[in-house]
């Protein structure tokens, strides 16, 4: 009797835990500039995707997807993408694609769509800016990775304790009794 309850739950936090990859930058207040460094950031906690390739595309300009990193691990939260990585021109409608390293077609997480500006457009003046000169301790964005990935890691067990509240609550939806 034991082990359908354990198997369910089981299940239950596979389904919370790999919903939870999304990118948060670039997206519509977000965008990039064209040859200029830029920040590809993603909720990387509580996720089972330990890497991924990255894609973009735009449909809007019939552009297809293209791999500009091969392998990413999650663990990193962002990345700084600078004009030796990706040269897409100017435009809107553009789309960042996380994807399984060996079958593109099994896509992750999908960004909302985003524009690219003109090379010398100013960034986002919100407070998650992506200028690279924008962090909160005024240092480097080489820093910005390490210092996000490591907050990240001390937020784990909230992260489980409330994905492990909702399979409880759905636990006892369905009358399941935990013991």
């Amino acid at each position: 009797m034991f082990f359908p309850r354990l198997a369910f739950i089981t299940a239950l936090v596979g389904v919370v835990a790999s919903q939870n990859l999304e990118i948060t930058n670039p997206d519509a207040d977000h965008w990039w500039v064209a040859s200029s460094i830029n920040t590809l950031a993603w909720t990387c906690q509580n996720t089972t995707f330990p890497t991924f390739t990255v894609l973009i595309g735009n449909p809007s300009a019939n552009l297809q997807a293209g791999a500009f990193i091969a392998i990413q691990n999650n663990f990193d939260c962002s990345k700084t993408i600078t004009q030796d990585l990706i040269n897409q021109g100017p435009g809107t409608g553009y789309v960042i694609t996380f994807a399984n390293p060996l079958n593109n077609t099994d896509v992750y997480a999908t960004s909302a769509p985003f524009e690219i500006k003109p090379l010398g457009s100013a960034y986002p003046t919100s407070a998650s800016s992506q200028s690279p000169s924008a962090t909160s301790s005024g240092s480097s964005s080489s820093a910005t990775p390490t210092s996000q990935g490591n907050a990240g890691k001390s937020n784990d067990a909230t992260g489980l304790k409330t994905a492990f509240g909702g399979i409880f609550a759905a636990a006892a939806a369905i009358g399941f009794t935990l013991v």
